[in-house]
């Protein structure tokens, strides 16, 4: 049992996933309120760490959140589904990933792959959170997997653990990032 004004395990979890979708969310959103006035190299650095966010996020996800719940029988109809949909949001990226800003249907291609994210994050929201809540599962040592193999992650890719928004800024050029705390 947690000890008074601890958070339990299984919301820690959900906190750190939220903390990615979040995040993610507000980069799609950026581009969008910039993409017809930013220039290439600012849409492409924005793209490109919107999709190496996409990645690291999947597969922490992959490696930790959907096998416990498989092990624990929870939720298997919506991790199916997750991975699937993961898989095709990795083809998106590996397009995009090919690609120019000045190419035909860049910013249309990463329009879909922010639609279907956005998708995918509600159903994760909606069908596999509820889920892990009374999931019989170790939700401590889960909790401390994700968030050590996230960071493990952004380490290896070069993103920052804090400072996110200032370092994003700097990085796509602008003065002040519409970017969550």
């Amino acid at each position: 049992m947690p000890r008074q004004g601890s958070i339990p395990a299984t919301t820690e979890i959900i906190r750190t996933l939220e903390d990615d979708h979040d995040k993610i969310l507000e980069l799609f959103a950026e581009f969008e309120r910039i993409r017809h006035d930013a220039d290439d190299e600012t849409l492409q650095t924005l793209v490109e760490t919107t999709c190496t966010e996409l990645i690291i996020h999947a597969q922490v996800e992959e490696e930790y959140l959907y096998p416990a719940l498989a092990e624990a029988q929870c939720a298997i109809d919506a991790v199916e589904e997750a991975l699937v949909e993961h898989s095709t949001a990795r083809q998106l990226v590996g397009e995009l990933e090919a690609m120019q800003p000045g190419d035909h249907c860049y910013s249309a291609r990463f329009h879909v792959l922010g639609e279907y994210v956005r998708h995918h994050i509600a159903e994760v929201r909606s069908r596999i959170f509820p889920q892990l809540q009374g999931a019989d599962l170790d939700a401590g040592a889960l909790s401390a997997d994700i968030r050590h193999r996230r960071d493990e992650l952004r380490s290896e890719f070069g993103l920052p653990d804090s400072g996110y928004e200032e370092e994003l800024g700097h990085r796509v050029g602008l003065a002040s990032p519409h970017l969550p705390h």
